[in-house]
């Protein structure tokens, strides 16, 4: 509570009540006064033994705010004490130079050691006063604050009541300041008890590589010495000769070396023995390590999640105590909360990335797909943007928890190292998990592929180039719109907010191209978007492919052009979905004459994008670009039924038709709105959504050749009838 200290100025209220950027340290002694200690700890030293229990510190300190300084090093203060001596005592020096030979080596040793322990005591002084000043600024803050509260001039502003309730809150945020710390030190123990697991690991694996190269070689001399002792044991079994004849001499040296093999080839054997064993010991201990390597970052998670949490609720409580304090009128109650929320809606910087161990910001500008987590306007939007970061990065640290699918795809990849992927019911549960950051885009590239052989095997090589360069020498109808719809497609995205971003010459590049491929089509306001996507994974000319894909194979014709006659027609296919699939939502929905195509005909044409979260945006398009179109009903229909009871309890149309505007954002649990796409809804195959299509498709095609019949007879009737041809008015001829 800083801002609370009278006599500051406004720039100095402004700073954080929970840490501070200065940081305060001991200034050391200078060389002077090391040397000034010195003498005192000699002049002690003659002191009579009585006189030996009081002992201090030589070393004036300077407490202060100073920038770090090295410590002097041990060889420094060895040398001044060395010219201390030289200096004060003459007639050593004439000793040592008439006798011509140097102090003996055991009083120089213990001199050194005099002075290391000299050092060691210095050091632990050094300690106990920082921890002194510590103390001494905890206790000045605390006076500061119970200075404020029991102030005449708060009391007279603010009500009794409202006070209490800012010392309840006070009290619970520190409680909370004090929990974070205990967590952060916890951390930094765990972190430093990896880090010797890990290299105790890494000397267990040399130690283990060397008594395997070792076992390799006595092996090796096991065999040499197995064939030696077969060619020994065959000469053995040759006829026998006299005992005095060079043959039987020879035999007998041999049977000598035979003896000799025999004893070197036990004792190998257990001497293998022996080194298996330690092999097998080794292994134990490393799989032990390494457990307890995995059970600790499991902790780590589960303590930053916790923390993620706690920060969440702090948000929340702000909020809560934001509307009742910050009324109209000016208060120093008002100022606090209104600083305390400045303060938590702060994101990660570089700049503030020293100050992570006082108060770590969990929660950073912009994610890893490049979208910004908190915006920039609107204070209230950037309290629940905050709130709903911080909610999805306990949801992912509490799956890294449990097994993860990380491991699952290094398994697979492992096993496609020497052949190509191709489609399995392992690779489509594998997909449906969700696809993990660093593998994307190679799998996207691979369905992209996968759907597109029969295009590229009927092109030319640089068949994109070809297109690209073509549009870039002549312009087209679309050319215009895509330049006004560049900036517009994804602005809360660091790739494509500014026209100098990498993304936006590449997003042209695309459109432009593809626009060049399709001039039926040309350009449709959508098509920016799925471009803008792809880009994140893939390269402009895969990306193009993509976008080839998506508009030409899974999506029936007509669903991009003018009319956008397929995309309506998957909305009446969407509604009898709605109604098979989810009968009481359906039946709430006509009840109140609520048209929610209005907000799923969005969905469906640009795939969800800018209508959930981005990991859970991502998590779709792995499952779409594999398995089609058929991944959008799934997904449209698992958003409902998530929040299925919340849109039941609303009574009125324009209380739902408000919530379905905005419900998608609030779904963060990506594993659960994947287990009610591919496990709740009973399955559909792809089969199913054709032959309704085709169905709605034929009954829209009939809708609207009556319209047109409808629409010429009045045509005619109205140039053949005499009397009102010419009274026909403005509102008539629309119709």
């Amino acid at each position: 509570m800083s801002s609370f200290r009278p006599g500051r100025g406004h720039n100095d209220s402004r700073k954080s009540v929970f840490y501070t950027s200065e940081e305060w340290e001991l200034l050391e002694a200078s060389p002077q006064d090391l040397e000034e200690s010195l003498v005192q700890e000699e002049r002690k030293k003659q002191i009579p033994e009585g006189n030996k229990g009081v002992t201090g510190s030589g070393f004036p300190f300077d407490f202060g705010r100073i920038p770090y300084k090295g410590k002097r090093p041990l060889k420094d203060m060895i040398g001044s004490y060395k010219n201390r001596h030289s200096s004060g005592d003459p007639s050593a020096e004439g000793t040592s130079g008439s006798g011509g030979a140097s102090k003996p080596a055991s009083e120089m040793q213990l001199q050194v050691q005099n002075q290391q322990e000299e050092l060691e005591r210095l050091k632990k002084d050094l300690s106990s006063q920082k921890e002194l000043v510590r103390l001494l600024q905890q206790t000045v803050r605390s006076s500061q604050y119970d200075k404020y509260f029991t102030s005449s001039r708060l009391c007279e502003g603010v009500p009794q009541d409202t006070l209490g309730l800012l010392h309840q809150k006070d009290d619970q945020i520190l409680g909370l300041t004090s929990q974070l710390e205990k967590f952060n030190l916890e951390k930094e123990s765990l972190q430093q008890e990896v880090r010797t697991l890990k290299s105790k690991v890494g000397e267990l694996s040399e130690r283990l590589g060397m008594l395997m190269e070792t076992i390799q070689a006595k092996d090796e001399v096991i065999i040499k010495l197995s064939r030696q002792l077969s060619e020994c044991e065959g000469s053995v079994s040759s006829p026998t000769t006299s005992p005095g004849s060079p043959t039987a001499a020879l035999a007998s040296r041999e049977q000598l070396e035979l003896d000799r093999l025999k004893d070197n080839l036990q004792g190998y054997k257990t001497q293998n023995k022996f080194l298996n064993k330690e092999i097998l010991e080794l292994s134990a201990l490393r799989r032990n390590a390494e457990r307890r390597e995995r059970d600790l970052m499991a902790k780590y998670s589960s303590l930053e999640a916790k923390l993620c949490q706690i920060e969440s609720k702090y948000l929340i409580l702000l909020q809560e105590m934001k509307t009742p304090v910050c009324s109209e009128e000016q208060g120093p109650a008002r100022d606090v909360i209104a600083q305390l929320l400045e303060d938590a809606l702060q994101v990660e910087s570089q700049e503030h990335s020293e100050q992570a161990f006082v108060k770590p910001h969990l929660v950073s500008e912009y994610d890893i797909y490049g979208f910004r987590t908190v915006p920039e306007d609107d204070e209230e939007e950037k309290l629940v943007a905050k709130v709903r970061a911080l909610d999805l990065k306990t949801l992912y640290l509490t799956e890294n928890q449990e097994v993860s699918t990380g491991v699952k795809w290094e398994n697979y990849f492992a096993s496609t190292m020497n052949r190509e992927m191709m489609c399995s019911p392992e690779l489509k549960n594998l997909i449906r998990a969700g696809i993990p950051h660093e593998h994307r885009s190679k799998v996207w590239k691979w369905c992209v592929d996968l759907h597109t052989r029969k295009f590229k095997d009927g092109t030319k090589p640089g068949y994109f180039q070809t297109l690209l360069q073509k549009a870039l020498e002549k312009q087209n109808p679309a050319s215009k719109q895509i330049e006004l719809d560049l900036l517009r497609t994804l602005p809360n995205n660091k790739h494509y907010s500014c026209p100098t971003s990498e993304g936006i010459q590449k997003l042209r590049n695309v459109l432009l191209a593809f626009s060049w491929r399709n001039p039926d089509i040309g350009y449709c306001q959508g098509l920016n978007r799925l471009v803008a996507v792809a880009l994140l994974y893939l390269e402009q000319e895969d990306a193009f492919w993509c976008l080839v894909t998506i508009v030409e194979v899974f999506m029936p014709r007509d669903y991009y052009t003018k009319t956008l006659l397929g995309s309506q027609v998957d909305q009446r296919v969407f509604r009898d979905l709605m109604s098979e699939k989810l009968p009481r939502l359906h039946a709430h929905f006509e009840q109140y004459r609520v048209d929610y195509t209005l907000i799923t005909f969005n969905w469906f044409l640009v795939v969800f994008v800018d209508s959930v979260v981005s990991d859970i945006l991502f998590k779709i398009w792995d499952s779409f670009l594999y398995e089609g179109p058929k991944v959008i009903f799934r997904f449209a229909l698992a958003l409902f039924k998530y929040k299925e009871e919340e849109i039941l309890k609303l009574q009125d149309s324009m209380s739902i038709f408000k919530y379905l505007r905005y419900f998608t954002r609030t779904i963060l649990d990506a594993r659960k709105l994947i287990s009610i796409s591919f496990g709740d809804l009973n399955p559909f195959p792809l089969r199913q959504i054709r032959n309704r299509r085709t169905y709605h498709l034929e009954k829209v095609r009939l809708e609207l050749t009556e319209l047109e019949a409808i629409r010429e007879d009045f045509l005619r009737e109205r140039d053949t009838s005499p009397d009102k041809g010419e009274l026909v008015s403005d509102e008539e001829e629309d119709t």
